[in-house]
């Protein structure tokens, strides 16, 4: 290997961010948080899958909370937890792919299982304080992230 020439006082290895190099490196890690976030939104999904396939099966599985403001019949509550886990799966494959459609769709699965976890927080509370933790990251990095294509617009 060899060396490559150097301005006085800077280091090899060190980025010039006038030239765009600090940016450069936020860009390459924002662009892995987005494939992240289609790992978590997959994963996710499949959870809520499990959990809400659970939920259908027994009523006995979770506590039963009588004096929660946001009470819901669990049936009920694991059809909705069943829907939007098979669509954020569907969502994290897209993003898997980099399509415009996920991302756009990711941001929104990824708020509305936040709100879902908040209204789960009695049941399942770490689960719950784990899973709007993980969605808050997912939308930041969903909107954070700029593809090729919107950046050569």
């Amino acid at each position: 290997m060899t060396q490559q020439p150097t301005s006085p006082g800077s280091h090899p290895h060190q980025e010039h961010a006038g030239a765009g190099g600090g940016r450069d490196r936020t860009s390459m890690w924002v662009a892995g948080g987005t494939v992240f976030a289609g790992v978590v939104l997959l994963v996710d999904g499949l959870l809520d899958i499990l959990k809400g396939i659970t939920a259908i099966a027994s009523d006995d599985i979770y506590a039963n909370i009588n004096d929660y403001v946001y009470r819901f019949n669990l049936t009920g509550w694991g059809w909705v937890l069943l829907i939007l886990g098979v669509i954020s799966v569907v969502t994290g494959l897209g993003l898997l792919t980099d399509a415009l459609w996920a991302r756009v769709l990711g941001v929104f699965m990824a708020s509305l299982s936040l709100i879902a976890n908040f209204l789960w927080l009695p049941y399942q509370p770490l689960w719950a304080l784990i899973s709007i933790a993980l969605d808050a990251w997912v939308i930041w990095a969903l909107t954070a992230h700029r593809s090729s294509r919107t950046t050569a617009l």
